[in-house]
Order: structure tokens, then sequence, then C-alpha cells
């Protein structure tokens, strides 16, 4: 979205869930929608809600879902505004989702692994199947490398709408290959806030560009971004300054973000074991900690076992704590798998997100090391990760 607004475009953005403000849902020209546009998107939709709910239910149907009825409100607004692009973060899965009512021109698939078993289903190719349901009829389709099955599933769905297929090379491919992957992170290297990239895509390579997130996984969204823009503009390269500018200015509240420093809290929402393992070498990377201590909440049906299996060795200890969500797993049973992964000396039971940080900042300044070697890392939901915004006030 900011590399689009770069251009000049005025740019509507739909993502979930929302960190502080339900507002932040629907962003114009990549700031939030007003308590005014809000209120008016309701009221221009509020009618056909009510005129869909009703004959739902007169055939024993469900209302629309509280997601449902926020996505219509995007389209409202971004059609008030009027908006010349629109970026529309599918909710969960992609067939089924409401935001696939949409014509797409590009879509992007990213990294698949498994979340949302509940609803997309156990393994890795049916949760590809129901993403793959984004796709559209001789769209442009911009992928990251995959695992195999699910890059199986994504091939034959590309090759049944005849789309223009720009995937990211695969690490034991072979670039010289005439069906290999077009898109690649040439070369990174750290950065102070972030880090320096070049990116390479069909159009072109655009050499040193500074992206302000960590992480390697952050470079790598970075490159799908670029190679998307670029389809907006029928796979023309953009110009160096769009592609800095925008880039420049691209925020990632709640992804590694610093809440304070001496000794360092960082909080993330990542929220299964597929996103931490992207986090935790990245938290390695940008901060070279000695020391790091985890505070952990999560919703009740995620993998937790797997969260806490992948934290475990990169921190010294963990402090569990609750969270203020009827979906939240209680501190007790998080605190047994969490005993089960560390072992009982390693797990502290806080009462709430404050005084779990409390303790792990003591804990994290207890070790024999200088203060800037120490950390501490909030970790297991997106809601935990708005708490913890709210709680050092980045609200």
């Amino acid at each position: 979205e900011r590399l689009l607004a770069a251009t000049g475009m005025r740019t509507g953005r739909f993502t979930s869930p929302h960190l502080a403000s339900i507002r932040e849902r629907i962003s114009l020209d990549g700031e939030p929608i007003s308590e005014e546009g809000f209120i008016a998107a309701w009221e221009d939709v509020a009618p056909y809600v009510a005129m869909v709910d009703e004959r739902s239910q007169a055939s024993g149907g469900p209302r629309m879902s509280f997601f449902e009825v926020l996505t219509v409100m995007a389209f409202a607004a971004f059609a008030d505004y009027p908006v010349d692009v629109a970026v529309i973060e599918v909710g969960m899965g992609g067939t089924w989702d409401s935001t696939n009512v949409v014509d797409s021109a590009v879509e992007v698939i990213t990294p698949i692994g498994r979340d949302h078993q509940a609803w997309l289903g156990d393994t890795i190719e049916q949760i590809a199947s129901n993403k793959a349901g984004i796709i559209k009829d001789g769209a442009t389709l911009i992928t990251s490398t995959q695992p195999r099955q699910a890059q199986e599933v994504i091939a034959e769905a590309a090759a049944a709408h005849a789309v223009v297929w720009r995937r990211e090379l695969g690490t034991q491919e072979d670039p010289d290959a005439t069906d290999a992957g077009v898109l690649q992170v040439v070369d990174r290297t750290l950065a102070v806030g972030g880090q320096m990239v070049t990116l390479k895509t069909a159009a072109a390579t655009y050499e040193d560009v500074f992206i302000p997130l960590h992480g390697q996984y952050q470079a790598h969204n970075a490159l799908l971004a670029l190679a998307a823009a670029e389809a907006v503009f029928a796979g023309r390269a953009l110009p160096a300054r769009v592609v800095q500018d925008g880039f420049a200015a691209a925020t990632s509240p709640g992804r590694l973000e610093v809440l304070r420093s001496s000794p360092t809290v960082i909080v993330d929402a990542g929220h299964n074991p597929h996103g931490v393992s992207a986090l935790v070498p990245a938290v390695q990377e940008a901060f070279g900690f000695q020391h790091l201590v985890a505070v952990v909440g999560a919703m009740a049906d995620k993998d937790v076992e797997g969260i806490l299996s992948v934290l475990e060795p990169a921190t010294d200890a963990v402090v569990v704590v609750p969270m203020d969500s009827p979906r939240a797993m209680e501190v007790e049973d998080l605190a047994a798998v969490a005993r089960e992964v560390y072992g009982e000396d390693r797990v502290i039971v806080a009462e709430d997100l404050g005084s779990g940080v409390e303790q792990a900042v003591a804990l994290s300044e207890g070790f024999d090391a200088p203060m800037t070697a120490s950390g501490v890392l909030i970790v297991g939901s997106v809601v935990l990760a708005a708490e913890a915004r709210a709680l050092f006030h980045r609200a």
C-alpha cells in the first residue's frame, strides 16, 4: 500500500485484526478512517445488511458476521473516498472469506503454515487449497517460497486460471532453469532501524533499498509487495524514488516492535509455530541478546505447545499471563503446557500482563551481563500485542 501511495495513487487498505481501534482495519491513504467516516460507512450499508440478514434468517440461515459487515463497510468507504487502488487482506483462508467477492487483478500468497485448522483443514494441502481460492482468471499471482505440498496445489490453481505467475525462487532451485522462480532477495544486511536489501523481480533489480523493519521474513515480504506493486502497473519496473519512499514509509505495529529499552522490551503478534519460527531468528539477528525472557499469552485454540517449543531454546524463562478475551487459554492451563516444555523452574505465572512484564524484566536484569544484552519478548497473540502496546502507551 505504501509503494502504491508513493506513486501518487489514492489508496485503501483493509486489514484484520486491529490493535487499538477498529478503525485501523479500514485505512484511506495510509491513515485509519475517521470516526465520522466509519459511521458514514455503516449508515451506507446498514439497509443492505438488514435486507441480507432478513432473507438469510427467513430461510434458516445466519445473520452476517462481524467480519462480513466490516468488509462491506470497507468497500463502501473505498467507493465513497474514492480510492484508485485497494489492498485487501483476506481474513482467514481464501475460498470462503468475505473478501473473496472482489474480482482482483493481483493476488499475493505468503508462506503457508498450519493455523485455523478447525476451519481450513489439518493438512498443508487443504490449507493451500483454501488459500488458492482467491486466484482469479487471468490475474497476476505473486507467491513466496512454499512447502512442496502447498506449491503443488498453487501450481495447479495457477494453471487452471491461466494467471501470470510471479513466484519467489526456491532455496534449492537453479535460477537458470526455464521454470525457476523470478523473485529473489539477492542480498540483505543489517542497518540501524532495519535492513538494506537488494531485490530482484521479473522487471528489474532494485539495489540498496532501506526497509525500516527487522527480520529476514520482512525482506521477503517486501519482495512480494514490490512484485505486486509492479503488477498493478502491468509488470513494469517502478522508479527508484517510488521504491525508496514507499518502503521508507512502511510500518508494522505489533511486529518486532520495541516498547522500551534498558532492558529492551519487544512485542510481536506471532501466534502460531510458523510465525514464531520466523520471529526467533529475527530477534537474535537484530538484537543479539545473551539472555531473553518470554512473556506469553495465547488463545485456547492455538498450538501453544508448538509455540513454546520454538521459544524454549531461545529463551531463559517464560512468564505466562492471562488475556482479556473469552477465547483466551486459562493461565493455569497455559502454565501446565509451559512446564512440560520448559521445566518447572523456568516457568512463572503472573496475575496480569503488567506484573508479568515486571517479573520478566527483573529476571532479565538478574543475569551477569550488560543491560543491553538482555531482553523481554512479549508474544503469543494479537490480543496480547494490543494489550502490551496499551500498557506502554503505544496505542
